[in-house]
């Protein structure tokens, strides 16, 4: 008799706002967290391992964002979830950089939950719950290019399919900013002409990452968010803005203070030297899957 005992569940980085985007658009990218959750041992509590990206830092107990996640989807379920689980995570996506980690850790613990279960819930729903706002969970759980919104209190997503000819390009500073602090640095009013020009930008940012690349270095500007939270990364600003000059089509990716730029092939050879050494610089595709979970049975 086979018995289903150990999933891996497989979860992508994403980087949302894109530019003008604020809070909307979401892409998810092929750098992935992996956890793998037991559920068949011992009966004797919660075991965490983690390797990669923030190892040294990241809690093994119940405060830990995958198991927290595990126990929300156990307590929207009203089951209380196995006596004993055992967590592996490898962690690649860096921490607090503006690419997702905590909508990947998110996911990928009501995912680990599902499969523990085998009960279905509306993982989108309690994701975007959890994180707060719905754009990184949209892209991390659909692939693709997202966009989500709430309506009624309920998060909502469309995934679109990017042009195979978009190549993101992310330089990663050994920085951390969090999300919560860069929020904090947005006023409360805008001036209209920013939102209208936004706008338009957002609009014409779909046109681009779907059908016309060469439109991208007009539609990712940003006037709502990314000037305002430049003090809290200068260095950030000052990337994005020396790319701009060149002619890349840069961004703050997320929160920051990562920055994105969208290249082709023509243009990917020459981001490296604009960027200088002390970034991280990560040339990645566009994830078109998603969150994956694969299961193991034993015997």
């Amino acid at each position: 008799m086979c018995t289903i005992a150990e999933a891996l569940i497989k979860v992508p980085a994403t980087s949302a706002n894109l530019g003008p985007g604020f809070d909307a658009l979401g892409l998810a990218l092929t750098l992935y967290d992996e956890v793998t959750v037991e559920w068949d041992g011992p009966a004797d509590g919660l075991r965490v391992e983690v390797t990669g990206e923030g190892a040294a830092e990241v809690p093994r107990d119940e405060t830990h964002l995958v198991v927290r996640s595990m126990r929300a989807a156990f307590e929207r379920l009203g089951v209380p979830g196995p006596a004993g689980l055992t967590l592996r995570c490898h962690n690649r996506i860096p921490h607090g950089r503006g690419l997702g980690s905590s909508a990947a850790a998110i996911c990928a613990g009501l995912l680990a939950a599902q499969a523990v279960t085998g009960a279905e819930f509306d993982v989108f729903a309690l994701a975007a719950e959890l994180e707060g706002h719905p754009d990184n969970v949209a892209a991390c759980l659909a692939g693709g290019l997202t966009i989500a919104w709430t309506e009624r209190g309920e998060a909502k997503l469309v995934r679109l399919t990017p042009d195979p000819r978009v190549i993101p390009v992310v330089c990663v500073p050994a920085t951390k900013l969090s999300t919560h602090e860069a929020r904090g640095l947005l006023p409360q009013v805008v001036p209209h002409r920013d939102a209208a020009v936004n706008a338009g930008r957002a609009a014409l940012l779909i046109a681009a990452l779907t059908s016309r690349p060469d439109l991208l270095p007009p539609a990712t500007e940003d006037l709502l968010h990314q000037n305002y939270r430049s003090s809290a990364m200068p260095a950030t600003a000052d990337l994005v803005r020396r790319l701009r000059e060149e002619g890349f089509s840069a961004v703050v990716s997320g929160a920051g203070p990562t920055v994105m730029a969208f290249t082709t092939t023509d243009s990917l050879d020459s981001l490296a030297p604009k960027v200088g050494t002390d970034w991280h610089i990560q040339p990645l595709n566009i994830d078109l899957n998603g969150a994956v979970v694969q299961f193991s049975t034993t015997r």
